[in-house]
């Protein structure tokens, strides 16, 4: 099952930066100007691309439901001194394990713009819904986050200087267990 949902990320504060209107990338994508520099890199944070519920021990058995961010796209496009406005496309797959308790989980995963090996300009958290169907154990989706609007010192500021960063909102055992590097994935014992 493939779904696609359009969600707004907030605008971001570094000073008094704003979303600019209801302009997209694909909008601003139509200037014949070049970006001033590359995009910034989008990617997710190792330690917190999957998520593994877990009952007792590291065991099958006891997995419940899992999650993994399985490809993260980006597009953006700035020029002059207008910001950086960038999408996002995320590939996740979900499981359903022998623990899960029911045919639903509500996920909650984050889209954090950083400033390159620096700090957090801004955060957000979003939550999606997975339902899986009578004898279903596998979903993917795709979500897609529009309008992310980092704002640039100058005309001279590059994506270069900036991160999307993306992952799960994860406990500190979930985050030990990705740490460990066990893995349980979507599609694992699969062809």
């Amino acid at each position: 099952m493939f779904s696609s949902s359009a969600r707004s990320f907030a605008a971001l504060a570094l000073a008094a930066g704003m979303l600019t209107g209801c302009q997209t990338v694909a909008d601003v994508l139509e200037s014949p100007e070049p970006n001033a520099g590359p995009c910034p890199s989008a990617l997710s944070l190792y330690d917190a691309h999957r998520l593994v519920e877990m009952e007792g021990d590291v065991a099958f058995e006891n997995v419940g439901f899992t999650g993994e961010i399985l490809a993260v796209r980006s597009l953006c496009s700035y020029y002059g001194e207008r910001p950086i406005l960038a999408n996002l496309e995320l590939d996740m797959g979900f499981g359903r394990g022998p623990a899960a308790d029911g045919n639903a989980r509500t996920y909650e995963y984050f889209v954090a713009v950083t400033r390159r090996d620096f700090a957090v300009i801004h955060k957000e958290t979003f939550p999606i819904t997975v339902r899986f169907e009578p004898g279903q154990d596998r979903v993917y989706i795709t979500e897609t986050i529009d309008a992310i609007s980092i704002p640039r010192a100058d005309e001279t500021t590059s994506g270069v200087n900036f991160e999307i960063i993306v992952g799960f909102e994860l406990t500190p055992e979930q985050i030990a267990f990705n740490r460990s590097g066990q893995r349980f994935r979507v599609s694992a014992g699969q062809d």
